[in-house]
């Protein structure tokens, strides 16, 4: 083991006692640790979130309501396991839940993309057309290969961590990274450096 990866283990390592400490002191009553928690580990979840959703303020909502859901089973959190694994299998289903939902409410409304376009202001053009570019070609991947992406290159888990938050298997999540890797490269192309 390098002596980079030795220390990327021990700060795991160190963090994951650390969480299950603050796990056993939430639940004895100590509020400001569960506020640490949430301040660890909420970054990462709005991170995902966004990427996932696609959107800002539904991703706000579905972390809110995952740390907000996580609170309340923390009773049920089993200490084996890691506990930013235990949480994002809670984000997992609720940014699930919200793809559900919008797909639901996507059938009733009507975009209107040319008043859209009107009402866009002008930034860092090369910037935006690049993360538009990036944004566009994630909406392309079915929902099992971007939130299987997401998790493996953008949030590092491993391939066993990423099977306890989806509850597929190894060698599918394997497959649905490869695929929306495959499928990146294409939309993309060579000009933007995939």
């Amino acid at each position: 083991m390098t002596a980079k990866a030795e220390r990327g283990y021990k700060h795991e390592s160190m963090t994951g006692v650390a969480d299950a400490l603050l796990v056993r002191q939430t639940l004895d009553g100590n509020a400001s640790a569960f506020a640490t928690l949430v301040d660890r580990h909420a970054p990462v979840c709005l991170r995902y979130a966004t990427r996932m959703l696609g959107d800002v303020a539904d991703a706000e909502d579905v972390t809110q309501e995952a740390l907000y859901r996580a609170h309340r089973a923390l009773a049920s959190y089993d200490s084996s396991m890691v506990f930013r694994t235990w949480l994002m299998t809670i984000l997992v289903n609720r940014c699930r839940s919200a793809l559900l939902y919008r797909s639901r409410r996507e059938e009733r409304v009507q975009v209107d993309d040319e008043r859209v376009a009107m009402a866009s202001v002008e930034a860092d053009v090369a910037g935006m057309e690049t993360r538009e570019a990036i944004e566009r070609a994630m909406r392309v991947l079915d929902a099992d290969q971007r939130e299987a992406f997401l998790l493996k290159h953008v949030e590092d888990l491993s391939y066993e961590e990423m099977a306890a938050v989806t509850g597929a298997g190894v060698s599918a999540l394997k497959m649905r990274v490869k695929r929306a890797c495959e499928r990146l490269r294409e939309e993309l192309g060579d000009d933007h450096g995939t």
